[in-house]
């Protein structure tokens, strides 16, 4: 067993051989049915192994701490999904991992094994842990960031990861990193957020956080709520710990899994006395030893990793009208001066090999081989000096990575739905497919509206992050006789484009079929062009100044359900798939 941190860029989780052997141990035995189900089940759960609602295969997470990932280990998952995954994929999620799916038990140790090879890791990226430990994206390159949270988000995951605190929380526990207040939309949905801040005490700067605690969505969302304005730095890791062994001790919280996640404890007893609770923690034995900082952090100096670039790049030469526009919504400026963070825009979160070589190579002729995977299902390529941006462009073209639409309104947000997640109830990928195929043939180009946002989830649930997004949708279902068609709630009105999350609002009575929803958000847009007040008002501005009402009116004759027939058969058959829609919802394993 070896657990040395190191910080080379890859190394983020310490990989343990004997971890991996025991996995194929275990996985062995489970299938000699010399285990029983449900204690393989937590096993494997925790090895970041998920079950999928078809049989006999299984969902692999591999946690990409802060979203980071190198050229080596692009290469990996291409070699990963050629090898193991019968869909050629991987899926970036909504919370920075990497997904790959369809894999048989008995191919999984030898995944397994592969990825750690690169410095990958599952370990704890599902089941009632702390799970991926996400970041700011651009963290380290921002020009308004106080200060990089990299190295100390990288010290929470290795104080954390395999902590036997954590390994049988009541519910999944999140958490977020960011430099900025900017950022501070994203983090108010996690259990536990950081935000960079600098006092002056006693006449010198100390660095450390304002924290926030008890945030999340899921069917009863909850913002989360400061806990501190200011820890210090070599008191953060402490502090933390006061959170999660609350957490870990609040019993009541296991007794109903719907309602078993932090921010029900915070949000029933309130700010203050969730404060006075953390402090009397604090008080206890366990917080008089102090955690080994400095000897966790994550270092790794992607500014002194120079580069040599091609010396002669390429100028635009007939498409200069696609590149500047691609300027303007998927590059920024770094912090260092002559660099740019390009951002490659991932249809629904999935890459093929030839794109995860593709941009591996990318990183290596013109980066630092470092990239971080988005909360949006993109991947952020940092360290791209200014003038190969026009070349870096061309290739992502050339990969079909190349749209100019970079968390605008054509770069729809969705889970995986019903072609993998048990909980799922429709095809929630299939729909983020027509409703972007749709956005993009409307050719929009009001700014106002291509800064909205489209997510959707597949069960209510949001995995897909439909609670913070301008329009946001859930599975559901519509009983037509002894039929059922496939169908989704609407949300509108949420946010995390300010420093202020906004939760979305349910349109009331509203539930539409499943091959409805781009003429819904077709209208929508139309009727926001038609009645908003002005060039300037936002989506959600709008939203709160006339209701839901006139999108309801708009809707409401798409929500009316056909009667089965062969006329509207297709009505019946849900996005991407051939057959009549059948409610399956199975037990989901995120709670066991």
């Amino acid at each position: 067993m070896s657990d040395t941190t190191t910080d080379v860029p890859q190394d983020v989780i310490p990989i343990w051989a004997d971890e991996l052997d025991d996995f194929e141990t275990e996985a062995t035995a489970f299938r000699n049915e010399e285990r029983e189900e449900v204690e393989f089940m937590l096993y494997r759960l925790r090895q970041g192994v998920y079950g999928q609602r078809q049989a006999d295969v299984h969902m692999n997470r591999i946690k990409l701490p802060m979203g980071g990932v190198t050229s080596e280990q692009l290469d990996c998952f291409a070699d990963v999904c050629e090898t193991f995954a019968p869909l050629r994929k991987g899926h970036i999620t909504t919370r920075q991992n990497i997904q790959v799916h369809f894999v048989p038990l008995d191919q999984m140790p030898d995944m397994l094994k592969m990825l750690g090879r690169s410095g990958l890791s599952s370990r704890e990226a599902c089941g009632n842990t702390v799970r991926n430990v996400t970041a700011d994206p651009w963290a380290g390159i921002s020009d308004d960031e106080v200060f990089d949270p990299t190295p100390y988000a990288g010290a929470f995951v290795r104080y954390w990861v395999r902590n036997s605190i954590t390994q049988l929380l009541p519910r999944k526990f999140k958490v977020y990193f960011t430099g900025r207040e900017a950022d501070s939309a994203i983090a108010a949905i996690h259990d536990l957020a950081f935000f960079s801040q600098v006092r002056v005490i006693d006449g010198e700067e100390v660095r450390g956080f304002r924290v926030m605690v008890g945030g999340g969505l899921s069917t009863m969302p909850k913002e989360a709520v400061t806990l501190t304005e200011f820890v210090p730095m070599s008191e953060f890791l402490t502090l933390s710990e006061a959170v999660i062994r609350i957490f870990n001790a609040a019993d009541e919280l296991r007794k109903n899994i719907l309602k078993a996640r932090l921010k029900f404890l915070v949000h029933r007893v309130g700010e203050d006395e969730f404060r006075r609770m953390v402090d009397a923690e604090l008080q206890k034995g366990w917080a008089a030893e102090t955690p080994p900082l400095e000897e966790l952090l994550f270092l790794d100096d992607e500014a002194a990793d120079v580069r040599d670039v091609p010396a002669s790049l390429p100028s635009p030469n007939g498409d200069a009208g696609r590149f500047e526009r691609f300027l303007t919504t998927n590059v920024r400026a770094q912090v260092q001066d002559g660099y740019s963070a390009v951002e490659a825009s991932i249809d629904q979160g999935d890459l093929t090999p030839e794109q995860f070589r593709g941009l591996a190579e990318i990183l290596r002729k013109y980066g630092r081989e470092r990239a971080r995977t988005t909360p949006q299902q993109n991947v952020v390529l940092r360290w791209i000096p200014n003038d190969a941006v026009y070349a870096v462009w061309r290739e992502l073209d050339a990969l079909g990575m190349g749209a100019a639409d970079a968390q605008e309104i054509e770069d729809v947000v969705s889970c995986p739905g019903t072609d993998s997640c048990k909980l799922g109830i429709t095809s929630s990928m299939g729909l983020n497919r027509a409703v972007q195929e749709r956005v993009r043939s409307m050719a929009i180009d009001d700014p106002i509206t291509r800064k909205m946002r489209i997510h959707m989830s597949g069960c209510p649930n949001s995995c897909g992050q439909h609670h913070i997004a301008d329009i946001g949708f859930h599975g559901a279902a519509i009983k037509v006789g002894n039929r059922q068609i496939p169908a989704y709630h609407m949300f509108i009105g949420g946010s995390y484009r300010t420093e202020e999350m906004r939760l979305g609002q349910l349109v009331p009575r509203v539930r539409i079929p499943a091959k409805r929803v781009p003429d819904a958000v077709e209208r929508v847009l139309e009727l926001f062009h038609r009645e908003r007040d002005g060039d300037q008002e936002l989506f959600s501005a709008w939203v709160d100044r006339v209701g839901p009402q006139p999108i309801q009116t708009a809707v409401d004759d798409l929500t009316l359900p056909p009667e089965f027939s062969a006329d509207t058969l297709p009505m019946f058959i849900d996005w991407d798939r051939d057959d009549i829609y059948i409610l399956q919802r199975g037990e989901g394993e995120c709670a066991v």
